[in-house]
Order: structure tokens, then sequence, then C-alpha cells
């Protein structure tokens, strides 16, 4: 099992932290490499997008959710 460990960030100026588990940071981590984009500004991304009801750290998990069900779907 994996430890969820707390991180943080800037997002528009804004300094905020969130938790994730580090095989969810880790794809996290790809999927900016692979949109050629600064993690910081992925999570930003998302952080705009996401229901302000929900926590930031959910919405990070539900969005890598989303990325790894949609991969798999294209295969």
């Amino acid at each position: 099992m994996s430890l969820v460990r707390k991180r943080s960030v800037s997002i528009r100026g804004h300094r905020t932290s969130y938790s994730l588990e580090q095989p969810f940071y880790d794809v996290l981590a790809a999927i900016a490499a692979a949109r050629a984009m600064p993690l910081a500004a992925l999570i930003a991304e998302i952080d705009e997008t996401r229901p302000r009801e929900a926590n930031l750290s959910s919405a990070l998990r539900l969005f890598v959710l989303d990325w790894v069900q949609r991969r798999g779907r294209e295969t």
C-alpha cells in the first residue's frame, strides 16, 4: 500500500497543498511530461475545472483515473 504524501504548489500566485499517493503523483507527472507542460500548470488546469465542492486532492485523483481509463479504451 502506498502512503499519502502532502505536497505544495503555487496556483495563480496562491500557495496551496494537496495529498496524493505516490502512484497517483507519478501518473500525474507523466501526463504533464506527455503534454510538455510543467506539473504545476497541469494542476492549475485541473483546479480551474474542478467543482468548488470537490477538494484539489480528489480532483487530481479523479483526473488521473479518467486519463488511465481513457487510455485503456484506446488499446
